[in-house]
Formats: structure tokens, sequence, C-alpha cells
């Protein structure tokens, strides 16, 4: 699915008024309709609706779905206009119009602050001041009463985007004077923001409600953002010919695991090995071998001349792919290892954790990435490679130019995972739940996007792809065991169900 900026919406809806064609108004009807029939879904037996509207399209939205609300339930619907002294103008003064006709509708124009009303906690509020083309923080009144909402104990519905938050950038925004919904229900697609950790706290939960806008224009209307979805994932993977055999999906090599982090090693090798890789060999210290051997008897082992550590490595370009990071520690030994096999290696690679510290902390590494190489950071690994970030948007603007410097993949895991590639695409995962948040799901998620590059798969395919399955064997796990018991060989445990579903 494409994302696109806040510039850019406008233009797809005049498109769709122009070429369907749909009046402004209809396409008002369609989408106001979308959101009361949600809340009524949610909410049915709401006590009274508190609709606060501007005076601007979004605006609009809400008094249609004012009207909706009263003609649907039998609760009463209270409506507050904010009044610039300026009136009502096109569609949201049609439907002012239409509202005025409706019973159980009360209509207030708001100007100042003591005119805002006292709100019971059952009652459901809708935000409806402001929508996805705000520029820059809100101030003065329409400030004053988004904390006004913000005060309340009642949920709020925000239309298409909780008012005052921007649509890309909010770096420079007041947090107070951003409305904190307990659900948006957006048009079509999620906004960009919406990706970013700090916006939860305004989005609430996200519904996503198809509008109809015209699907040629989306599809002709350039874009850098993306969401990767269930349909992205079936058109990637691949199906397996009849007379295929081991050697057809890849040998790969696992560089993983230290004397005291063996764990990791074995959680990189099993989900690997379940994601189709033919051979699998995992290189790793001499005291860990036995472990190996026995809680993988499907895996070969490599065995460094180190007891303790991983320090070199055989001939890496034997293989078909090779994966370094989880677990193996940052001595100095162990550094002197990665610089050796960075400067040999010419086949794709997936770097993790200690490998990425290591290179963090020797910036010399970064120069002998090979390209289209796979970087799999959490939020402070990424950190340590690019610099300390304020908010997801500067981390996003960050992440695509080290891609791009350093001609690589850099997926920064965490929800909503982001995948950039070396040309300025970005890609958030739709997959994954608060469970994963836990010890070793990184290590799970490297040996997949590793045995998928092992099997041929393109390194942002293999990255884009191992990162929605991994969410998706997490999510399977989950509906089984809740968050709190999710662990990381549980993901591994449901990779073979969430391939065959990626597969349907």
């Amino acid at each position: 699915m494409k994302l696109f900026t806040a510039k850019q919406i406008p233009e797809i809806d005049k498109y769709t008024i122009e070429v369907e064609p749909v009046a402004d108004i209809d396409l008002m009807e369609r989408a106001a309709d979308k959101v009361a029939t949600l809340i009524v879904d949610n909410e049915d037996g709401a006590l009274d609706y508190y609709v606060f509207c501007g005076p601007g399209n979004n605006g609009g939205d809400g008094l249609a779905v004012a009207r909706m609300l009263a003609e649907d339930t039998a609760s009463s619907v209270l409506v507050y206009i904010l009044d610039f002294g300026k009136g009502l103008t096109g569609s949201s003064e049609i439907n002012f119009n239409r509202l005025k006709k409706v019973e159980n509708v009360s209509i207030s124009f708001l100007s100042q602050m003591d005119e805002l009303p006292k709100i019971p906690v059952n009652a459901i509020i809708v935000d409806a001041l402001f929508g996805s083309g705000l520029n820059r923080p809100l101030e003065g009144l329409p400030a004053d009463i988004v904390r006004f909402i913000n005060s309340q104990e009642s949920k709020v519905y925000a239309i298409d985007v909780p008012s005052g938050l921007m649509g890309e950038d909010n770096g420079a925004n007041i947090p107070e004077n951003i409305v904190k919904a307990t659900y948006t229900v957006t048009f079509q697609f999620p906004k960009i923001s919406f990706m970013f950790p700090e916006s939860e706290v305004y989005t609430g939960k996200v519904e996503v409600v198809d509008i109809g806008l015209h699907p040629q224009c989306i599809a002709q209307m350039p874009t850098r953002y993306f969401l990767f979805d269930d349909n992205d994932a079936h058109i990637l993977i691949r199906t397996r010919d009849k007379f295929s055999h081991k050697g057809t999906f890849g040998h790969a090599l696992l560089v993983a695991g230290s004397y005291d982090k063996t764990g990791a090693a074995i959680l990189g090798a099993k989900a690997c090995l379940r994601s189709g890789v033919g051979l699998l060999t995992v290189h790793l210290p001499h005291t860990a071998t036995p472990i190996l051997n026995m809680a993988i008897p499907e895996a070969m082992a490599s065995i460094d001349d180190s007891d303790l550590m991983f320090t070199s490595v055989p001939d890496p370009n034997q293989f078909s792919a090779v994966g370094i990071g989880p677990g193996i520690g940052q001595k100095t030994n162990t550094r002197r290892g990665l610089k050796e096999l960075l400067t040999q290696i010419e086949k794709p690679m997936v770097l993790d954790a200690d490998a990425l510290n290591l290179i963090a902390a020797d910036r010399e590494l970064l120069s002998l990435l090979p390209g289209g190489s796979v970087l799999t950071p959490h939020p402070k690994e990424f950190e340590r490679l690019t610099g300390v970030v304020d908010n997801g948007y500067q981390r996003m603007i960050k992440a695509v130019q080290f891609a791009y410097d350093h001609k690589v993949i850099v997926v920064v895991k965490g929800a909503n995972t982001m995948v950039v590639n070396s040309n300025g695409d970005v890609w958030w995962n739709t997959t994954g739940n608060p469970g994963m948040a836990t010890a070793g799901s990184g290590d799970t998620l490297t040996g997949i996007i590793l045995g998928l590059l092992a099997q041929g798969y393109n390194a942002f395919d293999a990255a884009r792809l191992g990162v929605y399955v991994h969410g998706f064997a997490g999510d399977i796990a989950a509906a089984r065991r809740g968050y709190e018991a999710l662990i990381a060989s549980d993901i591994t445990e449901n990779l073979g169900e969430a391939f065959k579903l990626v597969h349907k």
C-alpha cells in the first residue's frame, strides 16, 4: 500500500472529484458514513456525542458525522463549531444546513473557552477540528480546545487525523496541543506520522476506512513511502518446484554466539532453517559446538580457533549468504575477525547486534560493508551508527541517508519495523505485536533474513519479506500464548504456519 504526504492527499481528493466524477459534498458524505458507521458499531448505546468541528473540510466531515449519529441512534448529539467570525463555506456550509434540520442535535459556536460544555465520562467525543493539512502547531483558542478535550475522561474519536498532529514531521510541534484520541478513523491510508512511535499517544487505535479515492490517481502518484502487507508478501514469496533439492535453496553461514551466549546462535539457526534454507553452517566457538549438535542436529558446525568467541571464519564465499552478529560479543579479536570477514566477502550479508555495535565503535568498518548488505539495528543500535535522534521522523531521515551513503538496506526494528532501501524507498511492516519485545526476537529475524538471502531473494525483498513473516509468526504465537508469555522460540515454532498463510 502506498502512503502519501499531507501535500499529496488533497491532490488525490481533487483528482477523484474531477475524474470519477463525484461532487465534493458527496465525497464528504461517503467519508462521513464510514466514520459514523464505525463509531455506532463500536459504541452502541452511548448516551451522548459531543462533536467538535473546525471551519474547514475536516469540520465538514464532523458535521456530516453528527447528522448521521443523530439519525442512526437515539443518543443526543451536541455540536460545537469553532467560530473565527468568518462563517462556513462550501461543503461545510451545506452540511451545516443539513444538520440544522435534524432533531436531537444541539449546535453551538465556540469563540471563547467559557462556552465549552461539561462532558459526562460516558459520553463520546468526536474530534473534527483540523485535518491532515495542518503545517504549524496549534495556538490560541484551537489549542485551548484541544487541551480541554484532552482533560476529559471520555473516549475520543478523531476524524482522519487527531487535531494538531501534522502529516509527517512533528519535531517542532507542541505535544499538549495535539488531541489524544482513543481511536483515529483515517481515510484511505494511514498518514506517515502514524508510523512513528511517539504518535501512538495521539492516534490511539488507528482504523483505516476506504472512501473510494480514485485508484488510477493512487497508482500514478509517485511516493517513497509504503506499507508492506499480506498482498505484498504473497507476491514476493516463491513456490517450490517438484524436483527441487537442498542445493536449490542455498547454503547459509551464520556467525553467532560466544561461550556465554550460545543461545543467540541456536535461536538464529533454528529460524534460518525454518525459513527454508537448504543447508546451514553455524560458526561458533569450540566450547559451544556440543550444544549446537544437541539442539539442532540439522545444522552443521564450523568451529572457531577460539574456545570463547568468534575470531575468524573460513572462506565466506563458499556460502550463498552470510549472517553475523547475534551474541558474538565485542572483544578486540572479534572486531578483527569481523574486519577480515568484511574484507573478503562477496556474498549477500545480514548484520545484527554485536556486529553493528562493533561497526559503530570502529567507523573504518563502515567503508568495508558490501553494497546491498542488510543491517538490522534496534533503535539504540541505530543511534550508535548514526547519532542520537529526537523522534521517529528524524530516525527515518537518518536511515534514508545512511542507506544511500553506504548502499545498504537498513531495517530499524520495532512496531511497524521500517525497511529502507538505498534508493530512498521506505517500507513499514504491518505485522508484529508487543509480545515480541523479548530477548532473542532479533536473533530469529536475523536467521529468517539469512535464510531468504541464501535462497536467492535479493536483499531488499529478503528484508521486507523476512520482517513480515517474523511479525506474522509472532502474531500467531501471541494469539495462542498472549503477549506476556511469548518468547523468541515461539516465533520460530510458528514460522511454518506463517509461511503457509502467506502462500495462500
